[in-house]
């Protein structure tokens, strides 16, 4: 419940913050105001010694959000995708937030199995391991297909997690209406919505049907992609709490040396990871949104093998179009088109002055291109873009962030094992063959398909409305006398109900 009470739990995390150091990384990171400072370190200070101690060998900031449970963790890789509101450097470091939470104990996972699937857990798998990987939601076993002979992995979800993210959550929702009220400049990045968006994501993590859909529509879309793996689900042995999936096995893609070792190209993988990305989320516009080094390995013959799909990123047409032209602006180094597109979109203001945001972007752009290969960074780029951003008051736009933060992390998962890697000559074939599909003559004429048939649909209609919106320009003073009523008799109608309702309830309470 969300309200006062949860300064306590607030308290309780700025001791922790406090008590590992991290309080003050966190605030220099974000750049925090006076105000903001101020407020942090009185409910953190003089509660100081009440914090959770964490691990001593971790870096600070790492430390304190394991220290405070599977919620916090989760919300720290989420706040990984918004480096707009973090901040670059605090959103990189938020990244390399791994799960440190313990497995729970196995005859606790197989009595979970046996209520969801509604049967013994022998009775469905001649094998079943130890946890081989335990996260803040959930942990995955390995296991073999009694009936199939099949190997797969079997993910669980933690019991109890929700009433413990549940608590959480209403803490995070009351410091963000905080944290707008003591620092209003904040109000841009959305703070609440940020929180509201981290809710969704993790109750939806919850429902492990819910991934499992994701990972077959997205093994639907891929299906087509050389050297790309998606572990199928088993859908007859998943459920809410448990899912099943094909078991895939692969190095894991942030281990250089044991791919060069076992004989992968390196440099071709790195390039393959950034062109599959684009041509994902450009292409389908349903990417995987969490493509850190934890969830890509490479197989023996050099597929590249996706994995946990709790995390998705969705777009839409026109929205793609934006972004790749955006990005198509900048790979030509074309910053009059990226303004252009920018001010076309709604992004920026149209009261603001194109030519000097055009500007703005070229000193932008040209530091990065004019560095070295190994220097040309998307993380730079963007950090900068969101300087550019704020100053010509661009607000928010949480489906671009998501899409630039996963282009984020997988150039850092391709820049490990390429550091030489140009990742803008690996971006430009996909970019460029995007364009050409999606804005050129023939993408046209299907757009001028898709308006014929939408307009087909409400073709019964059309006379109807076309005359309706003529009689109201013509007779403007009749129409605003015949809708007046019809509002009001809206509103009769709703109190009617209303009292009709409560009259039922008091008849039906009577009896």
């Amino acid at each position: 419940m969300r309200g006062p009470h949860q300064i306590w739990r607030l308290i309780r995390t700025g001791a922790t913050f406090e008590r590992t150091g991290a309080m003050a990384a966190v605030l220099d990171a974000v750049d925090a105001p006076i105000r903001l400072r101020v407020a942090a370190r009185v409910m953190g200070w003089p509660f100081r010694w009440l914090g959770y101690k964490g691990d001593p060998t971790l870096p600070p900031i790492t430390r304190a959000i394991t220290a405070l449970g599977p919620a916090y963790i989760k919300f720290g890789q989420i706040l990984s995708t918004r480096a707009d509101v973090v901040g670059p450097e605090l959103a990189g470091q938020l990244r390399m937030l791994q799960d440190r939470l313990p497995p729970f104990p196995t005859a606790i996972a197989k009595a979970a199995i046996e209520a969801e699937l509604r049967a013994p857990v022998d009775q469905l798998f001649s094998e079943f391991s130890e946890p081989v990987a335990a996260a803040s939601i959930a942990q995955v076993h390995r296991a073999r297909v009694r009936e199939t002979g099949r190997e797969v992995a079997v993910k669980v979800v933690r019991p109890g997690i929700g009433a413990a993210f549940k608590r959480d959550i209403d803490a995070f929702h009351f410091g963000a209406r905080l944290i707008e009220l003591l620092s209003p400049g904040t109000r841009r990045l959305r703070p609440r919505d940020v929180v509201s968006h981290f809710e969704q994501t993790v109750m939806g993590e919850q429902d492990l049907r819910l991934e499992a859909a994701a990972a077959s529509e997205f093994s639907e879309n891929t299906a087509q992609d050389a050297g790309f793996q998606v572990p199928l689900p088993h859908w007859s042995l998943s459920g809410r709490r448990v899912m099943t999936a094909d078991w895939a096995e692969g190095l894991p893609m942030g281990d250089r040396e044991a791919l060069i070792a076992a004989g992968h190209d390196t440099r071709d993988l790195a390039r393959r990871v950034i062109q599959l990305f684009l041509s994902h989320a450009l292409r389908d516009g349903f990417f995987h949104a969490d493509m850190h080094h934890g969830n890509l390995k490479v197989a023996a013959n050099g597929d590249i093998i996706a994995y946990d799909f709790g995390i998705m990123g969705e777009i839409d047409e026109y929205t793609r179009r934006v972004y790749a032209q955006i990005l198509y602006g900048f790979i030509q180094r074309d910053y009059r088109l990226v303004a252009r597109v920018h001010f076309e979109a709604g992004y920026v203001p149209r009261d603001r002055d194109e030519a000097a945001f055009a500007r703005a972007l070229r000193a932008v752009g040209e530091p990065i291109f004019g560095a070295d290969a190994s220097r040309i960074s998307m993380g730079n780029l963007l950090a900068y873009l969101f300087e550019v951003t704020e100053r010509f008051g661009m607000p928010t736009r949480t489906e671009l962030i998501l899409l630039q933060r996963t282009m984020v992390v997988v150039e850092g998962v391709a820049r490990s094992i390429d550091p030489q890697l140009n990742i803008w000559q690996a971006a430009k074939p996909v970019v460029s063959d995007y364009i050409k599909a999606s804005i050129g003559p023939k993408a046209a004429i299907s757009d001028m398909g898709q308006i014929v048939q939408t307009v087909g649909r409400y073709g019964p209609l059309l006379p109807r409305i076309v005359e309706q919106i003529l009689w109201e320009r013509a007779h403007p003073e009749q129409a605003a006398a015949a809708r007046a009523p019809r509002r009001r008799s809206g509103w009769g109608l709703a109190v009617i109900a209303a009292l009709s309702l409560a009259a039922g309830l008091g008849i039906g309470l009577s009896l």
